[in-house]
């Protein structure tokens, strides 16, 4: 007896810490998980169905510039303008682009020292700002993780957040 066809079946890519992926494979499933602080960050062509997905821990790579040369997804200022360019050579539109974050909540910061969450949320709604994009879905802040999956065959984003049984639909077409 012949094995069964994987044709049709999802495939989940996993985006770690610090990675980004892009592709315009509709059987593909990007996900990101324990977005605590940190931001997940998707962006999608309904018309050429390019999607990517992004795991930024910091704002700024000033503070370690080698790291963010080997590593720009580490980094908002760096890795978000990777993201993009990855897409455009894969045919996205920027004009077209649907934007959802998740993340940026106060984790093991309960005094708020740090605000790492706070921080990467302002220098992402201001490099957003500067290039004329806007977010269409988010769920960020609180003091919660949340795990992240975009669907590349329909721009679908859903999240699992920390303490909720079921996934919701961030958003959909």
């Amino acid at each position: 007896m012949p094995s069964p066809s994987l044709s049709g079946f999802e495939h989940r890519v996993v985006v770690g810490m610090a990675e980004s992926v892009v592709s315009n494979n509709p059987s593909v499933t990007l996900a990101t998980y324990s977005l605590g602080s940190c931001l997940g960050i998707s962006i999608y062509d309904p018309v050429t169905h390019v999607g990517g997905l992004v795991h930024i821990m910091l704002p700024d790579s000033s503070i370690a510039p080698d790291k963010a040369r080997t590593q720009p997804a580490m980094f908002l200022d760096t890795g978000l303008p990777k993201l993009f360019r990855s897409a455009y050579e894969m045919r996205l539109d920027k004009q077209r682009a649907v934007i959802c974050v998740a993340g940026g909540a106060q984790i093991m910061d309960d005094k708020g020292f740090f605000n790492i969450g706070q921080r990467n949320r302002a220098a992402l709604d201001a490099l957003l700002q500067q290039h004329g994009l806007r977010i269409l879905a988010q769920d960020t802040g609180g003091m919660v993780n949340r795990t992240m999956y975009l669907k590349l065959a329909t721009g679908e984003v859903r999240l699992k957040v920390s303490g909720q049984t079921t996934e919701t639909v961030l958003w959909k077409l």
